[in-house]
């Protein structure tokens, strides 16, 4: 498919694995969803602070649900927003900005952190961080190779 300006916008499937980079996650498991407009990380915890006069997030995740291997990060607060969920509900989220590493590209994305344990995929990327960079083939699934931790740079 081609976007309106020409460019040749890659396909990707409606789960595909990425990288957070500057959160120091070599690999994750990603739900592409067209139909929310935000991104959401799941965090097991969740901790605001103030730092040289802004609003940072200290947060911990688990990677994998039956390895004890936890990511603990930190991140300046972009600011928070309502957000409605699938089920209609509407809560206040902290959101951050952060680099996403997908189909060999990297770009920047506003993230809501929240708990999404009961949840398939600990990632849902949303059509903001998709449009105008990928289309989404629901037919499909993993079409990109899996990112290595080596690949990673945190810089």
């Amino acid at each position: 498919m081609v976007d309106p300006i020409g460019t040749r916008l890659v396909t990707l499937g409606w789960r595909e694995r990425l990288a957070l980079p500057q959160l120091g996650i070599g690999m994750l498991k990603a739900k592409l969803d067209t139909g929310a407009r935000s991104s959401s990380l799941h965090v097991d915890t969740l901790e605001a602070f103030q730092r040289d006069g802004a609003t940072w997030l200290r947060f911990t995740l688990h990677l994998a649900r039956r390895q004890p291997l936890a990511v603990h990060g930190e991140a300046k607060a972009l600011d928070r927003r309502t957000v409605t969920d699938t089920g209609g509900r509407r809560t206040e989220r902290w959101f951050i900005r952060s680099d996403v590493e997908l189909a060999g590209a990297r770009f920047s994305v506003d993230i809501n952190l929240t708990d999404r344990r009961h949840m398939l995929f600990p990632m849902l990327l949303g059509r903001s961080a998709l449009s105008g960079r990928f289309v989404v083939d629901p037919a499909r699934s993993y079409t990109q190779s899996r990112p290595s931790p080596a690949d990673v740079d945190p810089a």
